[in-house]
């Protein structure tokens, strides 16, 4: 007659040192809270650069628009 399997016995898992996980809790919140900040920042410069892009391109249409219309006058003797 056969016989039943043995059991393994599982492998006991290390105690946890809680100074350890303090430590780790400590710096995962830090990088979240860093990178948190880092995101913000960026948002905050690319909108800057949104903003200075936007205000080159429409005093470059303004200067062209008042050159185009000073020679328009000039052609035509408005």
């Amino acid at each position: 007659m056969a016989s039943p399997a043995r059991r393994v016995a599982a492998p006991e898992e290390p105690p946890l040192d809680p100074a350890d996980a303090i430590d780790r809790a400590y710096h995962y919140h830090r990088a979240r809270r860093n990178a948190r900040l880092r995101r913000r920042r960026e948002h905050t410069r690319a909108r800057l650069r949104f903003l200075v892009t936007f205000a080159v391109l429409l005093a470059l249409a303004v200067a062209l628009m008042l050159t185009i219309w000073h020679e328009v006058q000039k052609v035509f003797g408005l």
